[in-house]
């Protein structure tokens, strides 16, 4: 028996195994960086060890640091979480050496399937069907162009190391190639330090369906499955269990392959075999092809958790302590359905831009799982993955879960940052989604769809106005606060900027809790009763107000002076990031859409293009140049119309 745990992660995973390991009466040790030193999973554990520094490589990489902490601290297991150190051979090699249990697969299963190339060519043998491609370790642009035409476009063009959508690129055409191959080599070698790639076939409709497997080093067991083709960026937004539309004969199908593809590698643990169907006809035993193994605990395990009704982090402690598993494949049964929601801080009109910044006000929404490490007043930095929460509904059945979920987001919110919590509330709402006929293109096809924010209402800008002046529906008619006179209604001018547009409402309170305000001339009566049927919030001089979408308003103050802003034209950093390519030069021609830089920023490569045709008048970007949000990176001067 495990008797205590070092954690070599952080978020909401780390949170997530000291819940499972505190129930099960493990001592539970948190590792830190400096930047989490008062994050929820520090707290959410018995101890910790802070290991310095802010980014990824200066803390959680830190490999002997963390087993030296094990062993100093008495932990006698580690547990890598996801992501960070979990599929990494040698950290799990190391940590048995040092003598700890490591709560995961085997190391050599590990490396088995950590090369995309390689583990292809050994679920072949073990007979698992594979997406038509080229997996050879000739890197050259001729030998990859040669092999792209061969298998036919559209292709994809996939890193061998790693996941989460990292230098991954579809090319539509032969002429395109090589552009897509530099930009995912470049993008692999920064995020995996290994710049090879694989050929596959695209397939124009895929769904994405995953089979939960969990072994003891014996036998394995499959766990039903998970539709992950809600996706942006190649990463998963919206994951589900079981998949819609799924024929039993296919589910077992694809259980009998994801358990020998388990079994050819020995594999202990929990564990995930990914495959990619195609969406365009109906499934069927032969529509399936093996596209990777995810040698770790995921991120929609909950999902999995709800409709079988285990603990797949108990379960993994319990085999890595020398246990079996702890059922077979006949006493595994699923029940009702589950939806699992990523909740990201990030601005999705904007092609899914990372957001730091304070959490000001976080309520989330009654009805749903949580899993998070983030609270209330905590920061999300630039220094990790900027997902807040996954937000999980389970129902009899799958139009319940959907319509909990709904629910719950529609009364999630959050002030502070950007979040793509009204993008995930149009996508749940999409017909396709809610028929179950999607594939992994749905995003990309109706993004304008799925991003569209309508203007405020007269209504939108006077609750605005009010929740500027710090009345809410718990506080509006707090006298000490409003000013409020027993001789003569209050008036007030507010000025607001929604965007672009810049109003200045006046306001007159009255007794009873009644507000009248003025919008561009229409007045808008509102009084307690309506106030309190929309939420809002003051945070960070702005105004929230939430339901369906949420609505942010700039509250301007009028002793502050207009600061100077840059003329249009200006290519800014949206965050701080590293300067990975400059594509022009001082002087230089440029269409409207041609890039400018690439800035890397949250794990993610960002490339930053001109929005009109102009000339580049200024250029301050350097390459492996660290910059700062704001940050003026070049200045496009538009060109000057003939007469």
């Amino acid at each position: 028996m495990i008797q205590k745990l070092l954690i070599a992660n952080r978020g909401e995973i780390a949170c997530r195994i000291a819940r499972s390991a505190g129930e099960m009466g493990i001592a539970t040790l948190a590792i830190a960086s400096q930047a989490d030193e008062d994050a929820l999973h520090v707290q959410s554990c018995d101890e910790v060890v802070y290991l310095g520094g802010h980014s990824p490589a200066e803390s959680y990489l830190r490999r002997d640091a963390i087993i030296s902490a094990a062993l100093e601290r008495g932990a006698d297991a580690v547990h890598p979480g996801y992501g960070f150190l979990s599929e990494d051979p040698e950290f799990a090699q190391a940590v048995q050496e040092a003598g700890l249990i490591w709560v995961g697969p085997p190391a050599a299963a590990i490396r088995a399937m950590g090369l995309k190339d390689a583990a292809k060519a050994l679920m072949q043998e073990a007979g698992v069907p594979i997406v038509p491609g080229y997996h050879g370790a000739a890197q050259s642009l001729q030998v990859l162009e040669e092999a792209a035409a061969q298998i036919g476009y559209p292709v994809l063009i996939k890193a061998v190391a790693g996941g989460g959508g990292k230098g991954m690129r579809r090319v539509d055409r032969p002429e395109e190639f090589a552009a897509h191959l530099a930009s995912a080599q470049s993008e692999a070698q920064s995020a995996f330090g290994n710049a090879r790639v694989l050929i596959e076939k695209f397939i124009a409709n895929p769904r994405h369906i995953e089979i939960q497997v969990f072994g003891d080093g014996q036998k394995a067991v499959h766990l039903y499955e998970r539709d992950c083709s809600l996706q942006r960026r190649h990463q998963k937004v919206i994951e589900e269990a079981p998949a819609p539309h799924m024929p039993s004969e296919v589910r077992d199908a694809m259980g009998r392959a994801a358990v020998r593809a388990a079994e050819a590698i020995g594999y202990a643990s929990a564990g995930t075999v990914e495959f990619i169907v195609d969406g365009s006809a109906p499934l069927h035993e032969n529509s399936f092809y093996f596209m990777e193994m995810n040698t770790r605990l995921q991120v929609e395990h909950p999902v999995t958790e709800e409709i079988l009704g285990i603990d797949l982090v108990a379960w993994q402690l319990q085999v890595a302590a020398g246990g079996l598993l702890p059922r077979a494949q006949d006493e595994i049964h699923a029940q009702g359905h589950s939806i699992e929601a990523r909740l990201y801080a990030e601005d999705s009109a904007q092609g899914f831009l990372p957001s730091i910044g304070q959490l000001h006000h976080l309520n989330f929404g009654p009805g749903l799982r949580v899993e998070t490490g983030v609270a209330q007043g905590g920061q999300v930095t630039p220094y990790y993955d900027p997902m807040i929460a996954k937000l999980i509904a389970t129902g009899p059945d799958r139009a319940g879960a959907l319509q909990r979920l709904v629910r719950g987001l529609k009364l999630t919110e959050i002030a502070g940052l950007k979040t793509n919590r009204d993008f995930l509330i149009a996508l749940l709402q999409h017909e396709d989604f809610v028929a179950g006929t999607f594939d992994t293109g749905l995003i990309a096809r109706d993004m304008q769809v799925l991003t569209h924010a309508p203007a405020p209402t007269p209504e939108d800008w006077a609750r605005a106005a009010l929740c500027a002046m710090g009345l809410s529906e718990t506080d509006q008619d707090r006298q000490s606060d409003t000013g409020f006179t027993l001789f003569t209604p209050l008036r007030q001018s507010i000025a607001l900027r929604h965007q672009d547009q810049v109003q200045t409402l006046q306001v007159s309170l009255r007794s009873g809790g009644q507000a009248l305000v003025d919008v561009a001339g229409e007045m808008v009566a509102l009084d307690r009763s309506r106030i309190s049927q929309r939420p809002a919030v003051l945070a960070g001089a702005k105004a929230y107000l939430f339901g369906e979408q949420t609505l942010v308003f700039d509250v301007i103050d009028p002793l502050q002076r207009t600061a100077s802003v840059q003329g249009d034209g200006a290519i800014t950093a949206p965050m701080p990031g590293l300067v990975k390519q400059v594509f022009v030069q001082a002087g230089q021609e440029v269409a409207a859409g041609d890039p400018i830089v690439i800035l890397e920023a949250m794990k993610m490569q960002h490339t930053l293009c001109a929005d009109h045709a102009g000339r580049v008048e200024h250029l301050t970007a350097m390459q492996n140049q660290q910059v700062d949000a704001g940050v003026v990176l070049a200045v496009i001067e538009a060109a000057q119309e003939e007469a």
